[in-house]
């Protein structure tokens, strides 16, 4: 977790070179912030021992993320799945956690998931508001 600073400093950079719209920028840090933590904690059993490889790609009308890691092999599309119908039930009736994944895909057009070798590789790309 320590690096997370670094990542969110990536990000924004980027998107200042790049002239990304604050909303955008935002939008972009959420989606980093909950796979980062995710992978960190779940991923990488909260060691930290591992490495993430971060880019960020854009055209004039989509930015996108694409977030790599060493951790076992998780397919977070297939865990969207089981989360989504947990969103109907009143609060009180919820598992705790389960909601980070379904955020990344509410704001995102595509999220894509493949392995590459030892390498989770995710691609979460996402519509400019401007």
């Amino acid at each position: 977790m320590d690096s997370l600073p670094q990542a969110l400093a990536f990000v924004q950079a980027s998107c200042r070179r790049r002239r990304v719209a604050p909303a955008d920028v935002l939008r972009l840090t959420l989606v980093l912030e909950e796979l980062f933590t995710n992978t960190v904690i779940h991923g990488y059993g909260g060691s930290g021992a591992g490495d993430l490889r971060l880019a960020i790609d854009d055209t004039r009308t989509h930015l996108s993320l694409r977030f790599e890691d060493e951790a076992p092999a998780f397919d977070p599309l297939r865990h969207l799945a089981e989360a989504l119908p947990h969103r109907d039930l009143p609060a009180e009736q919820r598992p705790v956690g389960g909601l980070g994944l379904p955020l990344v895909a509410d704001l995102a057009e595509r999220f894509e998931y493949t392995r590459r070798g030892p390498r989770n590789c995710l691609r979460v790309t996402l519509p400019r508001t401007t």
